[in-house]
């Protein structure tokens, strides 16, 4: 058991012996286990060392209360490994930002197009690892409505330091995120240091785009906590920083233009009202609706309630097919 906490064998039967029998001396241990005298020696300045021994008083050895000292001995172990893990991961930083460095003239001839990363842990730790190889910029879609304060502050620091670095970080949150305080908040405080926030009324995918040669997308969108794909090939990036730049365009920035969300087009219909039509017209329900455009389920409700109001229409079909006569969609 001990030679996993770097103990010798003859060490651990040295003391379990005393754990049985309080009070032994070094020569009884000696003649029970017949090791030598400079054996016993070393084995009873270890377990000392190791506090899993008190100190002899009258040369009889008596062990501390192993409900302490081994649970202390394993808490340190637990720190020294976290200590070697964060070593790792700073090692792990600096290959991969001298991998982006000068990777472009020794291409891998083995990295696959694609790498599945299962769990949020991992996905974590790898969007932790390309930030911080991060060298020229960081785009990123953010569907889903408001963030929790707990995930914006944590990422604070994070984005500090990639934008400290001079890299350009540009993000899509959707429209509905305007009514949140909290997320506002946050995009203020990135807008002031430098990031790029705009918002649109509904995103295609979660997604974050480095470098322009890499792209995290999750693996299922309907369950993102399931983990996501790395995404390596430089014609799927390609098309990806493509959509990113089509999506770009036409967002608003979140902070500056707040009155262009509820623009009206020549129909009179505001930006979320024709992306919820040309949802309604795929075939989605109101649920999936909601979902897509970040808000509530009352509130699409609400929204094609009115929609239908206005285009006289007793049912969603006669809806959209009155929506479309009137070049609506």
């Amino acid at each position: 058991m001990l030679s996993r906490l770097g103990f010798e064998s003859h060490e651990e039967d040295v003391y379990r012996l005393i754990l049985e029998n309080h009070g032994l001396r070094p020569s009884d241990v000696r003649q029970r286990l017949n090791l030598t005298e400079e054996q016993v020696r070393r084995a009873v300045a270890q377990l000392i060392d190791r506090k899993l021994l008190a100190v002899p008083y009258q040369d009889e050895l008596r062990p501390v209360d192993p409900n302490l000292s081994l649970y202390s001995l394993l808490s340190d172990q637990l720190t020294e490994l976290h200590d070697r893990q964060k070593e790792y991961e700073r090692t792990r930083a600096d290959i991969r930002s001298m991998l982006a460095e000068f990777g472009h003239l020794y291409p891998s001839r083995s990295q696959p197009d694609a790498e599945r990363l299962i769990g949020m842990d991992s996905v974590q730790e790898r969007m932790q690892d390309l930030a911080d190889a991060a060298r020229q910029e960081c785009m990123t879609f953010n569907p889903g409505g408001g963030q929790s304060a707990a995930s914006l502050a944590a990422s604070k620091p994070l984005d500090s330091d990639v934008i400290g670095r001079g890299v350009r970080m540009r993000t899509v949150y959707l429209d509905s995120v305007r009514n949140d305080a909290t997320t506002v908040e946050y995009a203020g405080w990135l807008t002031g240091i430098g990031g790029q926030v705009r918002t649109v009324p509904v995103l295609p995918i979660r997604m974050a785009v480095i470098d322009r040669t890499v792209a995290i997308l999750p693996m299922d969108p309907d369950h993102t906590r399931k983990g996501a794909v790395q995404i390596n090939s430089p014609g799927v990036v390609k098309a990806l920083v493509e959509l990113f730049e089509r999506v770009w365009a036409d967002a608003v920035p979140l902070g500056d233009g707040h009155d262009r969300c509820e623009e009206l087009d020549e129909h009179g219909l505001a930006r979320r009202e024709q992306e919820l039509l040309r949802l309604l017209a795929q075939g989605l329900t109101d649920a999936a609706a909601s979902k897509s455009l970040g808000v509530s389920l009352r509130t699409v409700r609400r929204m094609t309630a009115d929609l239908s109001e206005r285009l006289n229409a007793r049912s969603r079909f006669e809806a959209g097919l009155r929506a479309g006569q009137r070049g609506w969609i």
